[in-house]
């Protein structure tokens, strides 16, 4: 245990978890993102990688190197000592250009009872935040969209969404950074390449960074 809602338990055998809630909660999500700085500052011996998710993460390791047991032993106090520390380094404020162009873009306005411009002045009218990166290399997760922005995903997935689409679901927005099956709803192209393998670090944006959307005309 690392605290009064934490559970910390093993993965596999090269990797263990420290959940924070059961359901999306802001507290546990600056959680998360304090306690994965904190050990990759720790540079624990056999730690391999720290992933951040939004009310968990996942510590990889070199089980050659370190067991469960000792691990869990030396992140405790790694852990204890971060729970006194409310504040965590701040990601990047990142500007990201849209053409709100997307075939999905009446279909939202209508929806959701807005005019077509405000929709757009709705979703890039505020600063988001990455919550995790995952689908495929490079898609990050951004969020909270606004409420009068919130939709299912499409009941059938397109079968190819080209890549650099700006797209909606539920409370979160994201860019597709290759082209591939997708069930958000399209409402923008941007130029911005979201994942290049040569590139270091490959993905664009990364766990923290805070993005806001700039239209283009």
């Amino acid at each position: 245990m690392t605290g009064p809602t934490a559970r910390l338990a093993p993965l596999g055998d090269a990797a263990l978890t420290i959940t924070y809630a059961a359901t999306l909660d802001p507290s546990a999500r600056e959680r998360t993102l304090r306690d994965a700085a904190a050990i990759d500052r720790a540079r624990l011996p056999g730690v391999v990688e720290v992933v951040p998710g939004y009310v968990a993460l996942t510590v990889h390791y070199d089980p050659l190197e370190v067991g469960f047991g000792d691990l869990r032993d030396r992140l405790l106090p790694v852990l204890a000592r971060a729970a006194t520390h409310r504040d965590r380094q701040a990601g990047r404020s990142i500007t990201i250009p849209v053409r709100y162009d997307g075939p999905d873009l009446d279909w939202v306005a209508e929806t959701a009872g807005l005019p077509r411009d405000e929709v757009i002045a709705r979703h890039s009218g505020v600063e988001y935040e990455v919550g995790l990166l995952g689908f495929v290399p490079g898609f990050a997760y951004l969020g909270p969209l606004d409420p009068a922005l919130v939709l299912p995903r499409r009941p059938s997935p397109r079968p190819r969404v080209p890549a650099g689409s700006v797209a909606i679901a539920g409370e979160q927005t994201g860019i597709y950074p290759a082209a591939v099956p997708g069930g958000w709803h399209l409402i923008g192209t941007t130029p911005v390449r979201l994942f290049d393998p040569g590139r270091s670090p490959p993905s664009y944006l990364a766990v923290g960074d805070r993005v806001r959307f700039v239209p283009e005309r």
